[in-house]
């Protein structure tokens, strides 16, 4: 049996990147759950410190993998890049979900 990828879509970089990383991981371990297999954005965050590079390649990079999952969890608070990430899964057809509420009602 083949498990639904998950993309986590949430802050990062508005407000504190640690605590951010840390609901994102949070989130992970629910998908995981819920028999999904999540795919955290929020994980470069170590690769980033120790070789930056622009947002701009990190927003693509993140988009690679979006286009490889079979739905997205838009996490709450304020997000220019996960909004993007939204309306790139709109564009692909991947479907978005509003939480992880909204995900575990879909998966049952």
């Amino acid at each position: 049996m083949e498990l639904p990828k998950v993309y986590l879509a949430g802050p990062y970089s508005s407000g504190d990147q640690a605590e951010n990383v840390r609901i994102a991981i949070e989130a992970a371990n629910e998908v995981v759950r819920m028999n999904g297999i999540p795919f955290v954005p929020h994980l470069t965050h170590l690769w980033s410190l120790i070789t930056p590079k622009a947002y701009t390649w990190w927003l693509w990079y993140d988009l690679q993998w979006l286009a490889t999952c079979d739905m997205l969890v838009r996490l709450p608070g304020p997000s220019r890049g996960a909004d993007a990430e939204v309306e790139e899964a709109k564009r692909l057809g991947v479907p978005v979900f509003h939480g992880l509420d909204e995900l575990r009602a879909a998966l049952g």
